[in-house]
C-alpha cells in the first residue's frame, strides 16, 4: 500500500534525517497534478509527500461547493487509490492552516481520519500543518499542543511553524513584515521542542529568511546557519536524540548550495509549489500558442478537436510538472532512496 502507514511515514522521516536528504512535498489541486507527483516519485525512485492547501482543497471541491476540507478529502482519497499502482511510499499532508481555519479545515480532516481508523484503515492524512506564526509564540504553542495531542491519538504527525515565511500564498500576505520576523531564534526552537516533544512527534518549519512566491535565483537571502544554531541549542540542552525534523518553506529561487546546506541541519521535507505550478502551466501555454487556430473557433470556423481536447495539453502539463519535481528530488538528494518494501 504505497500511501505510507504511520509507522512507514516515521521510518521515511528517520531515513531522511539519518541520510541527510529531504522529501519533496508537492502541492496538488487535481487528479492530473496528483498523477504528475506520483510519476515523478516513481521515475526518480524516491518516496515523497503530496500535500493539499486550503486553497487547493477549495478549488478541488468545485465552484458550487467551495469547501476546502471536502476538496482535501476528495484529493486524499484519490491519492490513496492512485498510489496503489506505484512502487514508492507516499505520505499525505496538509499545508498552512492558520488559527481561524482550524475548525473549518483541520478538524473535519481529523474527523475523516478518525472514521477511517474506526473502519480498520489508516488515517486519511499522515500529517497536518498548523501555522500559528500569525500569533505570538505562547498562543501558537498552546494551540499546537492541543492539536498535537489530538493528532497523536490518531498516529498523525503535526507540523508547526514559528517565525513567518514572507511573501504571499493562498491569500495570506506577509510581505510587509519586518526582516527579523523571518528568522526563528535558537530560543524559539528550544521552546518549541520543550512544549511539543512530550506530546507526540512533530515537524518544525523554522524560518531562516524563507519567502513564498517566485524569485530570481540569488534574490532570496537565506541564512541556513539559523537552523544549525537552533538545533545545537536544542541538542546541547536535551541530548543528540533531540535533533528536530525540520521543514523548508518558501524555497523558490534558492541557491542549490543553500538547499543542500539545510540538509546537514535536519531538514527532511521541502515544500514545492511555485516552481511546479509554473512547470505545469508552461507547456499548456505553448500548446495554445502553437495551435491557436485549432484551439479557437476563429472567424466562424470549427477549430480542431484534437488540439482543443484538454487531454492533449494536460498530458504535457503532467509530464513537465513531473520533470520539475524530479529535479527537486535531485536537489534534495532523495533520488533513488525509496524505502518501499523495506518497512
Amino acid at each position: 500500500m504505497p500511501v505510507a502507514t504511520p509507522k512507514q511515514y516515521e521510518a521515511m522521516l528517520d531515513a531522511a534525517q539519518k541520510g541527510n536528504y529531504a522529501y519533496p512535498a508537492v502541492n496538488v489541486t487535481s487528479i492530473t497534478t496528483i498523477n504528475a507527483a506520483l510519476k515523478a516519485f516513481s521515475d526518480a525512485k524516491t518516496d515523497g509527500i503530496i500535500q493539499v492547501s486550503t486553497g487547493g482543497g477549495q478549488f478541488a471541491s468545485g465552484l458550487n461547493v467551495g469547501d476546502a476540507a471536502f476538496g482535501a478529502i476528495v484529493l486524499a482519497e484519490a491519492t490513496h487509490i492512485l498510489a496503489e499502482k506505484h512502487d514508492v511510499l507516499v505520505a499525505l499532508h496538509t499545508d498552512h492552516c492558520h488559527p481561524e481555519k482550524v475548525d473549518g479545515f483541520l478538524k473535519p480532516l481529523l474527523e475523516a481520519s478518525r472514521k477511517r481508523i474506526a473502519e480498520g484503515k489508516g488515517p486519511l492524512f499522515q500529517s497536518h500543518m498548523f501555522d500559528g506564526s500569525v500569533v505570538d509564540l505562547k498562543e501558537n504553542l498552546e494551540i499546537s499542543k492541543a492539536l498535537l495531542k489530538e493528532c497523536a491519538e490518531l498516529d498523525i504527525i503535526l507540523e508547526v511553524e514559528a517565525g513567518c515565511v514572507g511573501g504571499e500564498e493562498d491569500g495570506h500576505d506577509t510581505s510587509g513584515l519586518p526582516a527579523e520576523k523571518l528568522y526563528t531564534t535558537p530560543e524559539d526552537m528550544v521552546e518549541v521542542y520543550e512544549a511539543l516533544q512530550p506530546i507526540g512527534r512533530f515537524l518544525f518549519a523554522a524560518t531562516f529568511g524563507n519567502v513564498h512566491g517566485a524569485y530570481k535565483p540569488g534574490s532570496v537571502k537565506l541564512k541556513p546557519t539559523i537552523l544549525r544554531d537552533g538545533q545545537k541549542a536544542v541538542t546541547e540542552k536535551h541530548g543528540a536524540d533531540a535533533l528536530m525534523d525540520l521543514v523548508f518553506h518558501g524555497g523558490s529561487g534558492s541557491e542549490l548550495s543553500d538547499i543542500r546546506e539545510t540538509l546537514e541541519y535536519g531538514v527532511v521535507k521541502m515544500n514545492i509549489d511555485t516552481d511546479t505550478q509554473y512547470a505545469f502551466t508552461r507547456p499548456v501555454v505553448t500548446h495554445i500558442c502553437e495551435n491557436i487556430e485549432g484551439v479557437l473557433k476563429i472567424d466562424g470556423e470549427v477549430g480542431n478537436k484534437k488540439v482543443y481536447d484538454p487531454r492533449g495539453y494536460l498530458k504535457k502539463a503532467e509530464k513537465n510538472m513531473a520533470d520539475r519535481l524530479m529535479q527537486a528530488a535531485d536537489d534534495l538528494c532523495s533520488t533513488g532512496k525509496t524505502i518501499f518494501g523495506t518497512v
